[in-house]
Formats: C-alpha cells, structure tokens, sequence
C-alpha cells in the first residue's frame, strides 16, 4: 500500500528518493556520468542538478529500457527527451501551443521548444533512433488532455512552478498521475522555498513550495494510491551555507536568493 516515509542522512544520487539539491551529490559518480550523457560539462548548479536526479531516478528503479513509455510535461529544450528515446523509450514530449507559451514569456525566455526537431539539438539520440521514439504534443499541464493514459512514467523539469499558483501546480501534479498505468511512477523537480514559514510566493510567475507545501502533494498522492520516500536534508557542505546572490554564478549555483526567499531545487518522486 502506497505511504509515505521520511529518510535521515544526506541524500544521494546513489539512491535517490524525494529530496532537496544539495552539494555533495554533486561529487557522486553517477553525476559525472550522466552530466556527459547529457552533453554538459559538470557544473555545480542546481538546473543541471534537475535533469540528472531524473535520470537517475529512472536508472534507479529500472526504467531505461527499450519498452518504457514516458509522458514528459513542459519539456522545453532540455534533454531529458533525448536521452530517453536514445535508451529506447517510447516517449511522447508535450509543451505549451505556441500561443499559449507566447502568451506566457516562455518563447521569449527560450524555455519553449518549438518542434520536434529542437528537442535533440544537442544529438545525444540518432535521428533515425529519436524519429522513430518521440512524438511531440502541444498540451496545457492545467487541462491534461484525457488520451494521456497508460504511461510507465510521467516527468517535468523545473515546470508546475510556473503555472500561476501553488495549487495549480499541485493540482498538475495529481492529475499527472492518472496518466500512469498501475505500478507507475512520476517524478518532477520545482522550485523549494527552504524556509517553511507563513510567508512564500504563491502567486506569480514561479511560486515557491515550502516543506508544508510539498508535504501537502505527497498526502493528495498517497490518497490516489502514490507513495514516497522523502529527506528534508538540506545538505551539510560549505557550499550548502552559502546564498548565491543576484547577479548569480553560473557556478556554484545551489542554494540562492530569489524575491526575499532563500530556495533550491526539490525532486518528487511519487510511486504507485
């Protein structure tokens, strides 16, 4: 039966579970390992952070295998498609119409992909291999469309933030799951406010989830038959202390400053 447990120590990339960006993970190596299959040199930095906790997420619980269907939301041009359908994914990738995304700066912030094409525009995947394992959809993550059923896993990076408030975003992510089949597994990554007071962005352009938040996602989960492991850590290393600042580096770039609020980024993990 789904639940929810709570995990103590740092977490790991090694056996990854919800949890919090923190600096030693990136020192693992596993994030070396898929920072080159993602084409990036290693960087310190929460985003890139974002897309190999999902990989390794799927790596973990045995999900890079020819075979496995994907449902991506919000995929933008991050690479997480291509890497997938280059492991044999059947992998249908959705983003906004490119309307909507207009309407919503996404175009002009460069978070919108505008075909296929661009979402291996780095060439991680063959063409023939990418063509022949990619469809790509226009769909809205606040009215999920109903053929959307039967997935293996379900992902987005760093996307239910931007969809107006907290409980639009947390009202994607349930929703999202009733587009696995029994057995599924969703996994996204947000924005975390890492200070659980009264007092957050909960309106906007990005909101922030606080602990209370996100423990608020995984109790509506366990409600649909969805459970997880989650650590609170929020990490113990030097560059854990430190704040970046505007304007930010590029590198370290773990915990920052944004509108008055000290946050990182956070990975759920939701499992049926």
């Amino acid at each position: 039966m789904a639940a929810i447990h709570e995990a103590s120590g740092e977490p790991t990339l090694a056996a990854p579970v919800s949890q919090a960006c923190t600096a030693a993970q990136f020192a693992e190596p596993e994030y070396a390992r898929w920072a080159d299959a993602i084409r990036e040199p290693v960087r310190t930095h929460r985003k890139q952070w974002e897309f190999i906790y999902i990989l390794r997420v799927l790596e973990s619980r045995g999900l890079l295998r020819p075979g496995v269907r994907a449902l991506g939301f919000g995929v933008g041009f991050d690479p997480l498609t291509a890497v997938l359908a280059a492991h044999g994914l059947e992998v249908t990738a959705t983003d906004l119409a490119p309307d909507a995304a207009a309407a919503g700066a996404w175009i002009e912030t460069s978070q919108h992909a505008p075909d296929l094409a661009a979402l291996n525009g780095r060439g991680i995947c063959d063409p023939h291999v990418f063509a022949a394992n990619v469809r790509h959809e226009h769909a809205d993550m606040r009215a999920i469309p109903k053929h959307f059923r039967d997935y293996d896993v379900v992902f987005s990076s760093c996307a239910f933030e931007h969809l107006g408030t907290l409980k639009a975003g947390a009202d994607f992510v349930i929703a999202a799951l009733d587009a696995l089949k029994p057995g599924g597994l969703a996994v996204h990554t947000t924005e975390h406010n890492l200070n659980d007071t009264w007092r957050t962005r909960r309106r906007g352009a990005t909101v922030l989830y606080r602990r209370r938040d996100l423990q608020r996602i995984f109790a509506r989960a366990e409600e649909c038959g969805f459970g997880t492991t989650v650590n609170w850590s929020r990490g113990e290393g030097e560059v854990d202390r430190h704040i970046d600042l505007p304007p930010y580096n590029d590198d370290p770039h773990v915990k920052l400053l944004f509108r008055g609020y000290e946050m990182t980024s956070f990975g759920l993990v939701l499992e049926g």
